[in-house]
């Protein structure tokens, strides 16, 4: 079967539906993307929802020119992305189909790459690896990579419960009868988030599904744009509220469906994923705002049942939900925003009940810590605290290693591994420091301390993380980031010296999660090149 795989993948068998709005800018690029596939490509739909600047004009002359596109144009705007996905679905006339926004594109081979696959296993649905792009800068960020390390056929979606995770549709290969014979649709209108609740429909009809290690889709990510994207504006509580209706709505299509291991970990998936995202960022909005997506979540997490909690109850999802649960009002918003980075950190204080128990707090013993007591090194929320003092040529940073209900010294911490990393290129600022801390005694709280020093000369322009690893005795280590101590004149901007002497303008800040990073810029060029990207940000902010 697989000797023929590449044969029939190189017949015309697929449409690729292209959805855009008021996107004139990118929309023939995504289109030919979708052509440049190559003939394995019968068609492309591309779909205008009622665009007001001259998207139309551009795909008509495009049209003009290439007899397997076909658009289509909305009459009235949807305001989502559902609508003109189904209208593509109901224009489509070949076997298999995919889905393309106008501001995405689909990478070289793609459309072989999924279609051998589905031919192949025979499969309803084949999966391939999704890239966030993040631009300007083309960083390029997998998406649920795990699921796509190898070649996998899976007879029954509940084999691989962690497909709930990859709510994208647009990195899969869809038989079109499989859609068509079992109903499965968008939502309608302004739905944001559309496709939690299409996957959820797919994954309820027990597709057989072929998954490939293959690129197929490139996911850009514009946050400096005019226009941010439905998922990436999350300003106001609307947004919230959207995202946990369509979670609710996947939950309870897969309970539907008689599918309670998909469904339990579509809620196990909210804990861990959405109410991270949002727990981290909470910081970020007013008094007003903070108290409505509480409140918010109070009511979703109402509805769920003990077994929805049992497992893994100090996972930093449900350590959160936990909290949100036993206040009645928004608190330790701080506290709750580091917990919620990747990877967590757990921050002081670290408080006990009269017994002894650890707990949240003591005014919130009822969310106990103990299971932490019993995790391994590896996976528990330390926390590091990063003090940076900028200088002119060297720079030190002191770290400090907060002990956890004792866990940390029993360990017994040997070292710690400090980097500097480029959030653009991934390339890391000279070598790896390590700093030994079996020789570091723990202070009366348990703290462990350490410091090191920053050369600027091995930085150029651009965002730097800091990355820690903090390696325990008999091997095992735990990958950290730093919690940014932010007292007074601690995160301001300096010029610096860096490589040749050369001026360099070096900016430490906390990231939304609480973590120590820098912005470096370079010379007059870079300089203003920070201070617009400042005034970007801050125009998106309000």
């Amino acid at each position: 079967m697989h000797a023929h795989a590449p044969r029939l993948a190189r017949a015309p068998q697929v449409g690729v539906i292209v959805i855009g709005y008021n996107d004139a800018a990118h929309v023939t690029t995504a289109v030919r993307s979708a052509l440049a596939q190559g003939p394995v490509v019968r068609e492309v739909v591309a779909v205008d929802d009622c665009s007001t600047d001259d998207s139309m004009d551009r795909l008509a002359r495009l049209a003009a020119t290439e007899p397997r596109l076909k658009v289509v144009r909305r009459r009235v705007n949807s305001g989502g992305c559902g609508s003109p996905r189904n209208t593509g679905l109901d224009r489509v006339t070949s076997p298999y189909v995919m889905f393309l926004d106008s501001d995405d594109v689909l990478p070289p081979g793609a459309v072989d790459a999924l279609l051998a696959a589905a031919t192949g296993a025979d499969a309803e649905v084949a999966g391939g690896l999704c890239v966030r792009r993040e631009l300007p800068g083309r960083r390029e960020v997998p998406w649920q990579a795990p699921l796509y390390a190898t070649h996998a056929v899976l007879e029954h979606p509940a084999r691989r419960p962690r497909l709930v995770h990859d709510t994208l549709c647009v990195n899969k290969l869809y038989r079109t009868d499989f859609l068509r014979e079992n109903g499965i649709r968008f939502p309608e209108g302004r739905f944001p988030y559309e496709d939690f609740v299409f996957t959820a429909r797919v994954l309820a009809a027990r597709p057989r599904m072929a998954l490939v290690p293959d690129r197929v889709y490139v996911w850009h990510v514009r946050r400096s744009a005019d226009r941010l994207s439905i998922s990436l504006d999350r300003a106001d509580i609307a947004n919230w509220r959207a995202r946990t209706e369509a979670s609710r709505l996947a939950y309870e299509i897969l309970l539907g469906a008689g599918q309670k291991e998909l469904a339990r970990a579509a809620r196990a998936k909210f804990l861990d994923h959405e109410l991270r995202i949002y727990a981290r960022e909470l910081g970020l909005h007013d008094e007003r705002y903070q108290r409505a997506w509480w409140a918010h979540t109070r009511e979703c997490l109402a509805e769920y049942d003990a077994s929805d909690w049992a497992h893994n109850p100090t996972a930093p999802g449900r350590l959160i939900g936990r909290v949100v649960l036993a206040s009645p009002e928004p608190r330790d918003l701080p506290r709750l925003r580091d917990l919620a980075s990747r990877p967590a950190r757990l921050l002081p204080p670290y408080a006990r009940s009269p017994d002894g128990t650890p707990v949240w707090s003591a005014d919130l013993p009822e969310v106990t810590l103990e299971p932490l007591l019993t995790r391994p090194v590896h996976v528990l929320p330390l926390a590091v605290d990063a003090e940076l003092r900028p200088r002119a040529r060297i720079a030190l940073l002191r770290l400090r290693l907060h002990e956890l209900y004792g866990r940390v010294g029993q360990a017994g911490p040997q070292a710690l591994e400090v980097e500097w990393r480029c959030r653009e290129t991934g390339v890391a600022a000279g070598a790896c420091t390590r700093v030994a801390l079996a020789s570091c005694p723990a202070d009366g709280d348990g703290v462990r301390s350490a410091e090191v020093t920053v050369d600027w000369a091995a930085f150029r322009a651009g965002t730097w993380d800091l990355r820690l690893r903090v390696r325990f005795r008999g091997g095992a280590y735990r990958e950290a980031t730093a919690h940014a101590v932010t007292g007074a004149g601690l995160l301001r901007r300096r010029a610096a010296i860096g490589a040749g002497h050369a001026v360099v303008l070096v900016q430490p800040y906390a990231t939304h999660s609480g973590a120590l990073a820098l912005r470096v810029a370079h010379g007059s060029r870079g300089v203003l090149s920070v201070v617009r990207g400042r005034l970007r940000r801050l125009l998106h902010c309000h």
